[in-house]
């Protein structure tokens, strides 16, 4: 998996977990959207993304570069 596609996959992952969890357990939970969506905005703008660092010592591989074998 490359590590724009686990992005995607995370975010979305997350965004769905908080709005089960809003719906569910607490309302608060909404905020977890939120940060999760100022986090994808920062990084759109400033290039640095904290899930794509765990991504990378998780073994995935950036889009453009060859697969690892």
């Amino acid at each position: 998996m490359t590590i724009e596609n686990g992005i995607k996959v995370l975010a979305g992952s997350m965004i769905l977990i908080s709005v089960v969890l809003t719906y569910f357990v607490h309302p608060a939970f909404v905020w977890l959207t939120v940060f999760v969506g100022a986090n994808l905005l920062q990084s759109a703008f400033t290039g640095i993304c904290p899930a794509a660092f765990l991504l990378k010592k998780c073994g995935c591989t950036c889009g453009t570069c060859s697969p690892q074998k």
